[in-house]
């Protein structure tokens, strides 16, 4: 007995120790807690622990679902891609959103069903864990989707954690697969861009946020799907290559990958005027905004070259592109459609005082020629209708068949009178009048609308076929936020509207203590502002109204705000230089306008040689073939101007007449009128 109440105490005393053990951490922890800022979560939240959390969630899927489902909800840096096996399916994965106290992450996958215009929510055991900020593209030649990186925080934003995990998405089976390549990939990263070029995966540049600061990348990596292997291709020490940065535009080429834009903060010194000049320089980040151009030339290993030999490229530094964005922007975004690149949107920031930024954002649309490196500025072109001629003759059809009616119930009537079949129910069934049923609209009819979605930043892109989508984006108004709940699509062979496929009200921001602030310095700014301002102001705040019979976009109502901006503070004229070379006509394809002016163009092709200094001793197909070059440079500069000339004409009824062009130099009198 003695020996098992010794074996007791000494049990009781472990438990008590332990107890004391745990009641001596919890009141470590309440110091450390209160030792730290409240809106701070730095310390309190394990990354690790919050992401092992999810993945046991993640786990209890036993299987591949795909349910029927709405939208995705509001998020932004999420990605968007058309299905590189299904024409009619669009796919969105990932992205966060940051309601102004706490942020959230996503790690769903939607599939939007463009014939049935229906989104279908996907879930499955080996998803990816939730991130923003992530790259993915197509296979190529190998098929698939590929997805490599982003980032994940803590709620309040205190920590963030870099993924360098690479994914696989069969788009057909919507089934995930974790890649364990055979050699060393990419450090992890967000912000970097991925594209394809044959059987191999391109990534470049991004960012990664370290304790201390954010460091800007500009390393190239290039996985070849077929050898299961990620290559880091050294460039020789006196080769260019593209600066760091992030969230620029990377397309692909037939012969490897172009690259155009970008965003960085560089380091700049700084010191004070007058006496303070002398004193110590202070180092500061400034944000800056490229507009290079690149291209990738990527070269396949030759059939001799051994196995584990990668692809050898080296980068070429292009011109700046003609008629380029500007101002320059940054959260631009761009996808490929047939050997050029649609861009939509971004930013441009202006240090306006020591409160803030003010920032002017941007719903233009772009098409960037890769071969030519030109820009296009894309503009909407209302539905053509019908011509004069139509119209009359559709009168005239319309009379004769209401004549052919009428004459048949007069012989209908004749013949019952004769032979005295009439009754008095037939009389008022004959006189009763025929109600024609009005065609109900199809339920999923969308509103088409005639202008751009309203201005915005890092929206995400994606065409399917010769369709662009434009899926969210976001929105800054002083230190608020609004992401954008939308998908828009453009046929981008007609550009004959934007249909709207969703829309829901972006969320209010919850610091409402400073949108009421904002909303009191912004009254007394200033005394002179007109009470239209004001009332725009007032409009700019409301985030709840928005009539569905509008054709503009008022959440936020800015656009009318900005477009008041634009009628106060006009841009200065740009200098008008007159251009005496021939000028294309209204419905002129570029053969019939090189055929009419060739003889002017090898004219002009001579005189300038001789201005050069260059000998003009050139074979006739070599002198015609320059000047066809010349003549399609003008061809295209014109085309925005020429376009604008056949919506009048036509909308006038005279666009018969523009095609009699090679009757003689008097047909061409009224479309020089209008030469600008």
């Amino acid at each position: 007995m003695g020996k098992k109440d010794k074996k007791k105490s000494a049990e009781r005393k472990e438990r008590i120790a332990a107890k004391q053990s745990k009641k001596a951490e919890k009141k470590e922890k309440k110091k450390k807690a209160k030792g730290r800022d409240v809106d701070s979560d730095a310390e309190d939240v394990e990354l690790d622990a919050v992401l092992a959390q999810y993945a046991e969630e993640q786990a209890k899927f036993l299987k591949i679902t795909e349910v029927v489902s709405g939208p995705p909800t509001p998020r932004s840096s999420a990605t968007i891609l058309a299905s590189p096996s299904n024409r009619n399916e669009l796919l969105v994965f990932g992205g966060e959103y940051f309601d102004g106290t706490v942020a959230t992450f996503y790690n769903n996958l939607y599939v939007y069903l463009i014939d049935r215009d229906e989104w279908h929510e996907v879930t499955s055991p080996n998803s990816p864990l939730p991130r923003s900020g992530h790259a993915w593209c197509r296979g190529g030649n190998t098929g698939g989707i590929y997805l490599f990186g982003g980032e994940f925080s803590s709620p309040k934003q205190g920590t963030f954690y870099h993924y360098n995990d690479f994914w696989h998405l069969d788009p057909a089976t919507r089934e995930w697969t974790r890649i364990e390549t055979k050699s060393k990939g990419p450090p992890a990263r967000s912000g970097h861009r991925m594209t394809y070029f044959k059987n191999y995966i391109i990534l470049f540049g991004g960012f990664q946020d370290t304790s201390q600061q954010t460091k800007y990348l500009q390393d190239l990596w290039i996985y070849d799907c077929s050898k299961y292997t990620w290559f880091n291709p050294q460039l020789p020490p006196a080769s260019q290559k593209p600066d760091p940065r992030s969230s620029f535009s990377f397309l692909p080429h037939e012969s490897g990958a172009v690259l155009y834009g970008g965003y960085s903060r560089v380091k700049a010194s700084t010191s004070g005027s007058g006496k303070q000049a002398k004193g110590p320089q202070r180092t500061i980040l400034k944000p800056m905004i490229h507009q290079d151009t690149w291209f990738l030339r990527i070269t396949p290993p030759g059939p001799d070259a051994p196995a584990s030999a990668g692809p050898t490229v080296r980068w070429e530094r292009r011109k700046r592109p003609v008629n380029s964005p500007n101002p320059p922007r940054a959260g631009v975004t761009m996808a490929h459609h047939k050997g050029r690149g649609i861009l939509f949107g971004g930013v441009h920031d202006v240090e306006a005082s020591e409160e803030g930024i003010e920032s002017e954002f941007f719903n233009t649309l772009y098409a960037w020629n890769l071969d030519r490196n030109r820009f296009f500025e894309l503009t909407l072109r209302r539905p053509k209708g019908p011509s004069k001629k139509q119209q009359s003759q559709a009168m005239k059809n319309r009379d004769r068949s209401k004549a052919d009616e009428e004459e048949l119930l007069r012989n209908l009537a004749a013949l019952e009178a004769k032979k005295g079949i009439r009754r008095e129910e037939d009389e008022a069934d004959f006189h009763r009048p025929q109600v024609e049923e009005e065609p109900s609209e199809p339920a999923n009819t969308k509103i088409v609308r005639f202008e751009m979605p309203h201005p915005r930043f890092n929206a995400q892109l994606a065409v399917q076929e010769d369709t662009l989508f434009i899926f969210g984006g976001t929105y800054e108004r002083g230190d608020q936020e609004f992401i954008f709940n939308d998908l828009y699509s453009i046929d981008l062979a007609k550009m004959d509207g934007v249909k709207e496929i969703f829309y829901n009200e972006p969320p209010n921001w919850n610091n409402k203590e400073e949108e009421s602030e904002d909303e009191e310095d912004e009254e007394d700014e200033s005394d002179e502002e007109s009470d239209k301002d004001t009332e725009v102001t007032e409009d700019a705040v409301s985030m709840d109204t928005r009539s569905a019979a509008s054709t503009e976009l008022t959440v936020p109502s800015v656009t009318q705000g900005m477009e008041q901006l634009d009628v106060d503070e006009p841009p200065e004229p740009e200098p008008v230089v007159e251009d005496n070379r021939p000028h294309p006509r209204p419905f002129e394809s570029l053969r019939d306008f090189f055929a009419r002016t060739s003889t002017e163009w090898q004219n002009i092709l001579i005189e300038r040689l001789k201005t050069q200094g260059q000998s003009v001793e050139k074979t006739p197909k070599e002198l015609r073939k320059e000047a066809f070059d010349l003549a399609e440079e003008k061809w295209w500069d014109s085309r925005e101007e020429i376009m604008a000339l056949e919506d009048e004409q036509e909308a006038a009824g005279i666009g018969e007449v523009v095609n009699i062009a090679e009757k003689g130099d008097s047909a061409a009198v009224g479309g020089a009128a209008r030469r600008r």
